[in-house]
């Protein structure tokens, strides 16, 4: 026999629960569970892209949280990826990033390629940094979308901004 603990009311005490009441609760519900889907969707996608993404390997890039629409990844800095002025060449905070971008786009599934990026580096990277780029959906279409990328070294300073448009295609990743 189950005894079920009621953990939160549904409703608050004095109100009486109605058609419309149920209803809301239920959206909520399905709501809870379409986002687990495709957070779960979005975690297989990374894990299948990941398979064959050589230069991520090679960039030593971590998941930290992968969500629809969301990636948080990081990765650090070894003496292979420095320049002539002792900083990090500018493509390894780029790379992070595009990762990211790549991780968040993609995360439906459907082969989405990118049309026009850009980045600041507000900070110098160095040698044994751990940065950690998370990129956020800003806004998407049917076909395009919209990220922008923070990636920000182990002190919590930001040290790039990543901006990246993408193009989805009818194309499945499965």
């Amino acid at each position: 026999m189950h005894s079920w603990k009621k953990e939160r009311p549904i409703l608050p005490e004095n109100r009486i629960a109605n058609y419309t009441d149920l209803k809301t609760d239920c959206t909520e519900i399905k709501m809870i569970l379409m986002n687990n889907e495709k957070d779960i969707l979005a975690i297989k996608v990374v894990e299948r892209m990941l398979k064959t993404d050589e230069f991520s390997k090679w960039l030593g890039i971590e998941i930290i949280e992968i969500k629809d629409g969301y990636s948080k990844i990081k990765m650090t800095v070894r003496k292979e990826m420095i320049n002539g002025f002792g900083t990090a060449h500018g493509g390894i905070a780029f790379s992070l990033a595009d990762s990211a971008f790549a991780f968040a786009c993609n995360s439906d599934g459907k082969i989405t390629v990118a049309l026009d990026v850009s980045i600041s580096y507000p900070k110098a990277v160095k040698e044994y940094d751990e940065l950690i780029a998370e990129a956020k959906q800003v806004n998407k279409t049917n076909r395009t979308g919209l990220y922008l990328i923070e990636i920000k070294n182990h002190h919590n300073e930001l040290v790039a901004l990543f901006k990246g448009t993408c193009y989805k295609t009818e194309k499945s990743l499965f």
